[in-house]
């Protein structure tokens, strides 16, 4: 293992859930003077934190970090946004500067904020927050092609197995990720 790729490492460090801490977790939710799934998604989340933690109830996982991964896709080519591919480099740097509706998001859960550039198109200038791990500038138009190689996508898996693992040394225990690029729906 020794040999292997960053996001095999990460992958092969993963433990079961914890399965007695999960059903205590939910027992306990049915205790709870409220209809049963009133809660909804939140519920399976506790659940689920404490299957991960190993404890019930689960610790609540502070401090968090946001990490959007933004890269360009070829099939904009395709018309299938109506925004140009330069919007990309622009919200990155928004991110990069405080200015989205994430960075609030954040800064109201006390999280920071880190923008890894996987495949933007365009050449960013260095920022504070933005983290430079471009495979490729934008993918293939996958329309016609292969939007990526097996060892580009390879790449781009390492990137964020990388980037968790940073994220995790510098402090987090919350991980959230997101991403940014026009056409990438």
């Amino acid at each position: 293992m020794n040999g292997a790729r960053p996001f095999e490492r990460a992958n092969a460090a993963l433990r079961p859930l914890d399965e007695a801490a999960a059903a205590d977790a939910a027992a306990h939710h049915c205790r709870l003077a409220k209809p049963r799934g009133a809660l909804g998604r939140l519920e399976d989340t506790g659940v689920r934190l404490a299957g991960i933690a190993g404890l019930s109830p689960p610790p609540i996982p502070e401090p968090a970090t946001v990490v959007v991964f933004a890269a360009d896709h070829g099939v904009l080519a395709e018309g299938v946004s109506p925004w140009p591919q330069e919007v990309t480099a622009q919200m990155v740097s928004t991110f990069c500067t405080g200015g989205a509706a994430i960075n609030v998001l954040a800064r109201q859960a006390g999280a920071r904020v880190v923008v890894v550039d996987v495949g933007v198109a365009g050449a960013l200038d260095p920022a504070p927050g933005l983290v430079d791990r471009k495979v490729r500038a934008g993918t293939s138009n996958l329309a016609v092609q292969p939007a990526m190689s097996v060892d580009e996508a390879s790449q781009a898996l390492d990137a964020g197995a990388e980037t968790a693992a940073e994220c995790v040394a510098a402090g987090a225990r919350c991980l959230v990720t997101g991403d940014m690029g026009i056409g990438n729906t």
